[in-house]
């Protein structure tokens, strides 16, 4: 992902509960979902303790879009529900990147 700057990142940071039932097939379709809307730009995702998932976006209209999204909107009452004991979102505007690999 090399995108023209500045664009936005959406940062989920978040705890589950025990519950596993659906969870990775409705984080896949979110995912795939997320591919379709105008605007998306890429994702990124790491769990250990915590989970932390970061997509991209090229504006805050494309994030409110996906916001608004039924499908996701049913994700994210069912992921209230059972699959999170708390999360946060945090929305960043990303001005200056870098990377190293070798």
């Amino acid at each position: 992902m090399n995108p023209a700057k500045p664009y936005y990142a959406v940062i989920f940071t978040n705890t589950r509960t025990e519950v596993d039932e659906g969870y990775l097939n409705m984080a896949r379709q979110m995912e795939e979902l997320a591919k379709l809307q105008p605007g998306y730009m890429g994702f990124e995702s790491a769990r250990e303790t915590i989970g932390i998932s970061v997509s991209y976006w090229e504006s805050l209209k494309a994030i409110a879009d996906w916001k608004a999204n039924t499908e996701h909107i049913i994700a994210q009452q069912t992921g209230i529900k059972k699959w999170y004991s708390w999360y946060k979102v945090r929305i960043c505007l990303v001005e200056r990147e870098y990377d190293f690999s070798t």
